[in-house]
């Protein structure tokens, strides 16, 4: 694969382990005392009344519908995706998610049951969660999605090699990914709550994009801590730095432990304060959601009638 010239612009003439440790060292170190007085600034802001539907509208469709479990089943599969098409079938009005997110084996079942409905079909890929194993399965496994009809691919980066300076390998990884998923969009998972520091983020965020991706996400779901607000906001300005070195734009995920719809609102806040009204649409930012929806649906059902209706209104699944 040969990497864009303007994601090449940025990198060292001859890619290699020492030269990328050098790229990673020249990183803007992340000013963590700032970046948590920022988050809690912008989260003590408010989205009035008026445009608060809008707004729930825009989760709604900014949502990556996920389900991640070893007992998922073709039936289960199939009745989350009818639920991403229409999560409140009462309601015609809400609209529909952005994508399904399933394991490998479950991305027929998707692919059949939005067909014609415009929503994407995303799987995780090379050896999700861990992506303890060999690049070629890694390689392999994506070809694999893709063929079956997955239209976005969710990887997982090595964090033991980004953790122990074998940039080249994590780098290298995702151009090989990136390669092998085509025209599919590539979103790769830091694991952040494995990264250790803000630092290493950011320097992850730079080595990802500048490999090939076409969105930088939080987490796996699978470790705690998963998406933070903090760290949300040190990968918005990552990528806000990676667009004005090269030209590239470049997507953001925050993925796990995003439940509720004011949390959600939080993460829209900083998002637009970072990045602006470019990044605000679903071709530019997802929530990995579950059980986010529900939450939405609920906040929606009290603007239209005062009431909260029960969660046991709506699915689960």
């Amino acid at each position: 694969m040969t990497l864009a010239p303007a994601r090449t612009s940025i990198l060292p003439d001859r890619i290699t382990t020492p030269t990328l440790r050098t790229f990673i060292r020249g990183v803007t170190s992340v000013d963590e005392v700032g970046a948590a007085e920022r988050v809690a600034a912008l989260s003590k802001r408010s989205i009035k009344r008026e445009s608060k539907r809008a707004a729930l509208d825009l989760i709604i469709r900014m949502m990556d519908l996920t389900t991640l479990e070893g007992k998922d089943t073709p039936g289960k599969v199939i009745q989350l995706s009818a639920k991403a098409v229409r999560p409140d079938p009462t309601d015609p009005t809400i609209p529909s998610v952005a994508a399904v997110c399933v394991y490998p084996a479950m991305v027929p079942y998707v692919v059949q049951a939005t067909e014609g409905t415009g929503i994407h079909v995303a799987s995780v890929a090379t050896y999700f969660p861990s992506g303890q194993v060999d690049t070629k399965l890694k390689v392999q496994e994506t070809r694999d999605v893709v063929a079956a009809g997955a239209d976005e691919v969710d990887m997982v980066i090595d964090r033991g090699a980004f953790l122990s300076g074998e940039y080249f390998k994590v780098f290298d990884e995702v151009r090989r990914t990136k390669e092998a998923a085509g025209d599919a969009h590539l979103k790769v998972i830091l694991e952040t709550g494995e990264l250790e520091t803000l630092d290493n983020v950011r320097r992850a965020s730079m080595l990802a994009m500048a490999a090939g991706a076409d969105f930088i996400k939080t987490s796996t779901g699978k470790v705690s801590p998963a998406a933070k607000l903090d760290v949300t906001l040190v990968m918005l300005e990552a990528i806000r730095d990676f667009h004005d070195a090269t030209g590239v734009k470049v997507g953001m995920k925050p993925a796990g432990g995003v439940r509720t719809s004011k949390d959600a609102m939080k993460y829209l806040l900083v998002l637009n304060e970072t990045l602006g009204e470019g990044w605000m649409t679903p071709d530019w930012f997802r929530f990995g959601a579950s059980s986010l929806l529900n939450d939405v649906l609920m906040q929606i059902r009290w603007l239209e009638t005062g009431r909260y209706a029960s969660p046991d209104y709506f699915t689960k699944d």
